[in-house]
């Protein structure tokens, strides 16, 4: 099992590259192929940690424009 993830976080897909297809995947339009792309190069490691830096940087948008609309409706 180790060998595994090991095998599987050398893949050579950057950061910045995670970060594209985690963008892509929460606005929900990515081409077939595309996403097999993906799939095939991405490091693991990177999608996780991508996935939950966009989630946070989500939820704290998403607070902002409420306390935003709610404060200019007062």
């Amino acid at each position: 099992m180790s060998k595994d993830i090991k095998k599987l976080a050398e893949r050579r897909l950057n950061f910045f590259q995670t970060m594209k297809a985690v963008a892509w995947g929460f606005f929900g339009v990515r081409k077939n192929r595309g996403y097999d792309e993906d799939i095939a190069r991405i490091n693991p490691v990177h999608l996780i940690i991508a996935g939950i830096l966009s989630a946070i940087v989500f939820v704290v948008g998403l607070v902002m424009i409420a306390r935003w609309l709610t404060g200019s409706l007062a």
